[in-house]
């Protein structure tokens, strides 16, 4: 697989991530940190515990990491996910939790492509 059709799976713009970054070398390199990245599970936890706030800044987090990179995909769902969780309200939204649902496939299917593209990449 090369790193555009991965990016053409994720639902991003490989060419503008590679405005950004510069080079494929970055892009392969920032794409497996992410990986390694935390918000996602830290986003999980937070809702499981009904922390709203704290929930709140791992789906930013995670919404930022993926719009830098070009996630198309789960920058989209991580976006609608921090929207419902923006108002300052004591308890989450029920619809964040259905949101989430949408971030953990994007997450997982993300995951798993970028996983496929770094054990063969063709380019």
């Amino acid at each position: 697989m090369t790193i555009q059709e991965c990016y053409e799976k994720l639902g991003g713009n490989y060419s503008e991530v590679l405005g950004r970054l510069v080079s494929l070398r970055l892009v392969q390199k920032f794409i497996t940190k992410f990986l390694d990245d935390t918000s996602y599970g830290e986003l999980c936890r937070e809702m499981e515990l009904g922390n709203r706030k704290e929930a709140f800044r791992a789906a930013h987090t995670l919404k930022g990491v993926c719009l830098n990179l070009g996630l198309g995909n789960l920058s989209v769902s991580a976006e609608r996910l921090t929207d419902l969780l923006r108002p300052e309200t004591d308890q989450i939204a029920p619809e964040a939790f259905c949101e989430l649902e949408n971030v953990k496939l994007d997450y997982e299917n993300t995951v798993e492509v970028i996983r496929t593209y770094l054990e063969c990449p063709t380019d």
